[in-house]
């Protein structure tokens, strides 16, 4: 096929974006298909008409713009397929608020509350976790272990996010699930155990070498397995996710708590789904190939 890739963007995780986007790049390559990589920037709206002409748009864009459903609905208006979930499912999984709102219906989420000014106080006590509403990567999370630090973090997040969710910190074991359809069947990779080499799985460990051990698969107990995934295929088809996604969590004393949905998981070389397809035996070549496969023509 004639495949464009999307990557860059205009979001803070431009450059995870590129990342994944070369390397998607070049497994298209290895595939076989005519391959076009496009550095989505701010003259994106003169390049769309362009896409017409492919078969397939590949997203390989993170954060806002690209992980948001605005992509997706200009993908839509155009009539082009692409890959991954439509734009009500990305919009709401963006939106951590909204996304809680859905799924706590399903699965255990840690309590949480939404702030448009700064605070000194925290409902479920400290240490609590301060992030932004609608943005990716753990870009602009905190841990904070007092009333200080939760006024010096949510002065500073909001002047650039306008609003910040204030969530019970949930002491437990970091566990991400990465699912696919798969012969029209979702499937659950092997489940990934995180242990950063930092207080949590922020920015500078998911992008750093070497700063996150990855035990594959998570060394879990059938009903901690079954836990999971249970939740995993829940929240996915609550939100009415499409082909593929990554779900994360922390798993506390055999409950598995919700945290959010990644709708373009990370392609990067310390990317988590591509280390969870490795363990099912997949190549990156066969996860992008998979992937491309989830597309409805």
């Amino acid at each position: 096929m004639k495949i464009a890739v999307l990557m860059g963007g205009v979001s803070r995780e431009r450059e995870i974006s590129l990342r994944s986007g070369e390397n998607v790049v070049k497994a298209l390559k290895k595939l076989g298909h005519e391959v076009v990589p496009i550095d989505v920037k701010e003259d994106f709206f003169l390049v769309l008409p362009s896409l017409k002409q492919f078969d397939l748009v590949f997203i390989a864009l993170h954060g806002k713009f690209g992980e948001d459903g605005t992509v997706q609905a200009l993908l839509d208006w155009i009539g082009v397929p692409y890959t991954g979930s439509g734009v009500l499912a990305s919009a709401l999984c963006f939106d951590k608020l909204m996304t809680y709102r859905i799924v706590e219906k399903f699965v255990p989420v840690p309590e949480h509350t939404v702030i448009d000014k700064p605070t000194r106080e925290s409902p479920f006590g400290f240490p609590c976790v301060l992030k932004p509403r609608r943005e990716g990567s753990s870009i602009g999370v905190h841990i904070c272990d007092n009333a200080e630090e939760l006024e010096h973090y949510s002065q500073i997040e909001l002047s650039l996010y306008g609003e910040l969710v204030l969530q019970r910190y949930v002491r437990g074991r970091e566990l991400t699930a990465s699912l696919i359809e798969m012969d029209g069947e979702l499937r659950i990779l092997p489940i990934l155990e995180l242990r950063p080499r930092r207080r949590f799985y922020d920015y500078i460990a998911k992008y750093t070498p070497n700063m996150t051990e990855f035990v594959l698969p998570a060394p879990l107990t059938e009903e901690e397995y079954r836990a999971v995934c249970e939740s995993c295929l829940k929240a996915f088809k609550a939100c009415e996710c499409k082909g593929f996604a990554r779900i994360d969590g922390i798993l506390k004393d055999g409950i598995f708590y919700f945290l959010e949905i990644n709708t373009i998981p990370g392609m990067t070389d310390l990317s988590d789904m591509p280390a969870s397809a490795r363990a099912a035996g997949m190549s990156f070549e066969d996860l992008i190939d998979a992937i491309v496969k989830t597309v409805r023509r």
